[in-house]
């Protein structure tokens, strides 16, 4: 059995769960509890949209340091890392589905999936959003 490795981040459908600052309007992801532009707490839990738009892009092609979790040594497969903007409000950095950068163009749609980090655990990444 699999269990999201952060059980905060997103709820089902899937949707990330980000914070807004009721004060001056911020959205961020991963929620924080101040705001990074006014320093307020004044934070609201925000549902972010699951589809959008690959911002940038790299392939990530070595394993990540521990404590991180995933396949390392001869199992390891390189994999594709961008940041996407959801609506207007955030940019959130992410795992995308496509490791293969010349199928990978800044502005596609993606859309967010949830798969597996390893034998235990998911994560959250975003794949082509053909539709």
């Amino acid at each position: 059995m699999t269990r999201p490795v952060d059980d905060t981040l997103w709820t089902e459908g899937p949707q990330l769960i980000g914070s807004r600052c009721r004060s001056c309007g911020t959205t961020v992801f991963p929620r924080q509890q101040s705001c990074p532009r006014c320093t307020r707490t004044d934070n609201e839990d925000r549902r972010l949209p699951s589809r959008g738009t690959l911002w940038s892009f790299t392939v990530q092609g070595f394993p990540p340091k521990p404590p991180y979790a995933g396949a390392s040594g001869a199992d390891f497969v390189p994999y594709g890392v961008g940041y996407v903007q959801l609506g207007n409000e955030v940019v959130v950095e992410a795992r995308l589905t496509e490791s293969d950068p010349e199928r990978l163009r800044i502005g596609d749609p993606v859309r967010l999936v949830v798969v597996p980090l390893n034998d235990e655990l998911t994560t959250f990444a975003f794949a082509p959003d053909a539709s």
